[in-house]
């Protein structure tokens, strides 16, 4: 069992094929995949499993199960994939979550770690989430995570046009950082490592 983050609710580690039973709960329910246009079916459900352990081996990121430290089965997916946007491909956070445990504030806890994750562990410059436009549950984690509305696209899924919002979140100390350092370079008066490592601006 690889463990890849704690929050103080959460423990996000990689799936197992213990999981199963509870990813096809959620991916199999109805009301909870209504932005997928209606349940997943067993094959669907498999080939989503499937790339998820797959994009662990490939990319060393993926949606990783979420677990209740007090125990019991998973709740849910949270992480970060690599997804293409208007011809970039970018890192995501994604989320989903088993509508038993909807409300509770989870996904939020999730997406947040998960953000805090990709900047300072893995030093993403910027990080999104790819939100179907009637999806406001959805659109509500992401701006609870800090992210604003950047751009528009379609997604052809099932026969059907999706329209989605690209919500994105910068790393501001990276480009703090950067500001520092062009500055320096720049012959500039460099500001302090405190302003920047204690201010949102």
């Amino acid at each position: 069992m690889k463990i890849i983050l704690e929050t103080q609710r959460l423990i996000l580690r990689e799936m197992m094929q213990e999981d199963y039973p509870a990813l096809a709960a959620i991916l199999q329910d109805e009301q909870t995949m209504y932005a997928y246009e209606g349940a997943f079916t067993e094959s669907e459900t498999q080939a989503w499993f499937d790339k998820n352990l797959a994009r662990y081996r490939d990319d060393g990121i993926g949606l990783w199960a979420v677990i209740l430290k007090d125990g019991g089965p998973m709740i849910g997916q949270a992480g970060l994939t690599w997804q293409e946007v208007n011809g970039r491909r970018v890192p995501e956070i994604g989320y989903l979550f088993n509508r038993v445990y909807w409300g509770k504030g989870y996904a939020t806890e999730a997406a947040i770690a998960c953000k805090e994750y990709g900047f300072s562990r893995l030093g993403f410059d910027e990080i999104y989430s790819i939100i179907r436009d009637t999806n406001i549950a959805s659109m509500n984690v992401a701006i609870r995570n800090g992210m604003f509305i950047r751009e528009r696209l379609i997604k052809h899924y099932r026969g059907i046009d999706m329209p989605h919002y690209v919500f994105a979140a910068r790393n501001k100390l990276l480009h703090k950082l950067e500001e520092i350092i062009s500055n320096e370079d720049n012959g500039d008066e460099p500001a302090s490592i405190r302003t920047c490592l204690y201010t949102d601006s």
